[in-house]
């Protein structure tokens, strides 16, 4: 059964699509509603489903801007409207459809069936993943798996310089000097980066303590391998001093 989330600030158009939904398909459950958005994203990042009806126009805020303050994406996305001028910035936000109200019939059960090849393929992919997961954990114990923006990305520890922060974003520099950016916070990665080896030395930065090349205490930095200047918080200090 698919499980679907409708977002729309007109309770007459969450209850024409609920019909709708429940009238042309058997495989679709429509599992909450919703008129407030922000409701709605306290209630998506914290829950399973399968599809979310999305509609663009709505007083506090916009589809797009919805759907960037969500932290969980892992299903479809349609977006719903009276406006036919978002179809490519829907696409861009990398919606799997685009339903024009009054929704027309025909045009829905196109999109169920895109909403059943979208969830069949995500299936398959989790369970790819967790083979490729379970193969890095138990056959190479100096990879470590980041899991981020519909991608596995396998990187070796050893290489990682640091990794810096930018809000829900983090930036990974390895030593040569490429640099890895991934939609992470810098806490879920240091839960993710070996805690013999790595430590959160400032509040936007991790560093490698294998790759510190010099301690200026004067000044409260660290010089890496790659001569970046790392700032070392005061709070952080002591604790830094008793890993090295």
């Amino acid at each position: 059964m698919v499980k679907a989330v409708i977002v729309d600030d007109e309770p007459k158009a969450i209850q024409s699509l609920s019909w709708e939904l429940s009238n042309f398909s058997d495989d679709i459950e429509v599992i909450r509603t919703f008129t407030n958005p922000e409701d709605a994203i306290d209630y998506i990042d914290n829950s399973v489903l399968d599809c979310l009806f999305l509609d663009i126009q709505m007083p506090t805020m916009d589809g797009f801007q919805f759907l960037g303050k969500l932290t969980n994406k892992d299903f479809a996305v349609v977006i719903t409207t009276a406006y036919n001028d978002f179809a490519i910035k829907a696409l861009k936000h990398e919606a799997i459809d685009y339903l024009l109200k009054p929704i027309d019939s025909d045009d829905l059960e196109e999109t169920i069936k895109k909403i059943k090849k979208y969830t069949y393929k995500l299936a398959n992919s989790t369970k790819i993943e967790e083979v490729l997961l379970n193969f890095n954990a138990k056959f190479d114990q100096k990879k470590i798996t980041i899991n981020t923006d519909g991608k596995l990305i396998f990187l070796d520890a050893e290489e990682i310089l640091f990794v810096e922060s930018d809000g829900n974003y983090c930036t990974i520099i390895m030593e040569n000097s490429h640099k890895i950016v991934i939609t992470k916070k810098l806490k879920e990665m240091n839960s993710i980066l070996p805690e013999n080896q790595f430590f959160r030395i400032h509040n936007s930065f991790i560093i490698n303590l294998k790759k510190i090349k010099e301690y200026i205490k004067s000044e409260g930095y660290v010089v890496m391998e790659s001569n970046h200047r790392i700032p070392v918080a005061r709070q952080r200090k002591s604790d830094f001093l008793e890993k090295l």
